[in-house]
């Protein structure tokens, strides 16, 4: 009986736990397309917030409104940069599906794990491999 436990628990991950469906594919697909749409639009509103946020604005400001707009200028500038590199994230994983390596560790290449891919769709590397590269 201890054999047969043993076993169960070092055994590797079944082709269920790894397997993509067409289906499944098309479903992670159609979900970081619509996240790239949404991360472009933001990213368009910021951006014409921020240009709208010219010097001519400033004109007659004391040193704590200056700062104040500044502060909001370089806020919205980090929010910009952020979606931009979640949209390229997504650009990337819908490459990796459309290429066939989506769910492939791009470090170990084993498979990452649909539970990982499924609550972060983006993910490149395994728990395992992510873990070793957040130690260094």
């Amino acid at each position: 009986m201890a054999g047969m436990t043993r076993a169960a628990k070092t055994a590797p991950q079944t082709d269920v736990e790894t397997t993509w469906s067409e289906g499944e594919l098309s479903e992670v697909r159609g979900r970081l397309a619509g996240e790239i749409e949404e991360l472009n639009a933001e990213v368009a509103r910021a951006e014409s917030q921020i240009a709208s946020g010219d010097i001519s604005d400033s004109a007659g400001d004391d040193q704590a409104d200056a700062g104040a707009k500044t502060y909001e200028r370089e806020r919205e500038i980090a929010l910009t940069l952020n979606a931009r590199d979640l949209v390229a994230q997504n650009e990337r994983a819908i490459a990796r599906i459309d290429a066939g390596t989506y769910g492939v560790c791009e470090s170990c290449h084993k498979p990452i794990g649909k539970e990982r891919l499924q609550a972060f769709p983006r993910a490149t590397l395994c728990v395992s491999c992510k873990q070793r590269e957040e130690r260094r």
